[in-house]
């Protein structure tokens, strides 16, 4: 089959003819409809420090946002069949550590994330656990479908430890308006949040922002100073109840919780691509704040609260307005370079070669 690859530690990736996969006992194999760019394969294709830090073998077939149809399924699946339209939990768990067994498999101790630690999806077809293969609604929109995942992140980060009525006349912040804080903000007006108000310097996604439901948005480098008194204010004067950091921006980072009420809660979900520090008293002690880091999604209540989203024609309007573009998946380069030069939001590929 064709797929991306990664073979040398260096930027850039190629496409390649790789052995087709072949689905063992519990897995499945899917033709790959649609996946979708995300940061992680930004980091990759770019070769940053993480990326050089973080994958431990090459070459490696990368991507990980997946939509498509089962066509064989391993010795042992029970409930899925070929035909079945599914997506990808992108978090291959053991089942057997200590985190697994105590309902946190998104944190399992010897996870292997598709796309990083085993091959991925940008490819003609892939091979999933069963477990993690989410069955769609065969009409679903292959690139809504593709971004479960990251919709998934964005209401982990929403919701952590609440239900979604907890959410309920909030007041959010949402620090960086990349594509999973932009479907933050959509899932948090939808989840009845009382304010939002994002930041964001990228003209595209301040559009977007607002078009998402956000109240205000700010853009830090013209209002730099007194930000956050800015942001505590039009949160009727008290400031975050919830605050999304998804920039990997150390100065969001203090913004964040410089702009959090008493009592809030920050949900870390952005990654540094250099060290961040915090005055850890007056951010976290004396606010006695609740910090949340955010790795995945909850495996599978997540899923279920992404399913009721969905099912809203509205909300799925959103999403595709945030799916700026549609490309074939041996264009992959094309779509790096819309994300890089900042002309893009989220990338969808489709499986035409």
């Amino acid at each position: 089959m064709k797929a991306v690859v990664k073979r040398r530690r260096a930027p850039g990736g190629e496409i390649a003819t790789v052995p087709d996969p072949v689905p063992r006992a519990g897995e499945v194999l899917v033709r790959v409809r649609a996946s979708s760019v995300c940061g992680t394969d930004v980091h990759i294709w770019q070769w940053n420090r993480w990326a050089e830090s973080r994958l431990r073998r090459l070459p490696l077939v990368v991507g990980h946002e997946l939509s498509g149809e089962v066509v064989r399924v391993g010795d042992g699946v029970r409930g899925l069949a070929p035909g079945d339209h599914v997506s990808a939990e992108t978090h291959i768990v053991d089942g057997t550590c200590y985190q697994c067994r105590t309902g946190k498999m998104h944190i399992c101790e010897n996870v292997e994330v598709l796309g990083v630690d085993r091959d991925g999806v940008f490819a003609e077809y892939a091979v999933l656990p069963a477990l993690n293969a989410w069955k769609n609604d065969p009409a679903l929109d292959p690139a809504i479908a593709s971004v479960q995942e990251p919709l998934g992140n964005a209401v982990h980060a929403l919701l952590p430890e609440d239900s979604v009525e907890d959410l309920a006349g909030k007041q959010v912040l949402v620090t960086g308006c990349g594509p999973i804080g932009l479907l933050a903000i959509a899932a948090a007006r939808t989840f009845g949040a009382e304010k939002i108000v994002a930041t964001e310097v990228n003209p595209l996604r301040l559009d977007l922002a607002r078009a998402m439901g956000v109240d205000r948005v700010f853009n830090p480098l013209e209002e730099r100073e007194g930000l956050a008194g800015r942001i505590r204010e039009e949160l009727s004067g008290r400031g975050a109840d919830v605050a999304l950091e998804m920039s990997g921006r150390p100065e969001s980072l203090a913004l964040a919780f410089e702009a959090l009420t008493p009592g809030g809660r920050v949900s870390l979900l952005g990654l540094f691509d250099r060290s961040a520090s915090l005055d850890v008293d007056s951010a976290i002690v004396f606010r006695a704040a609740r910090v949340h880091g955010i790795f995945g999604r909850r495996m599978f209540e997540t899923w279920y609260q992404v399913k009721s989203l969905l099912a809203r024609p509205a909300f799925r309007e959103k999403v595709l307005a945030i799916i700026t573009h549609r490309l074939p998946i041996p264009e992959i380069a094309r779509a790096m370079e819309l994300i890089e030069s900042q002309q893009a939001a989220k990338v969808s590929l489709e499986a035409r070669w």
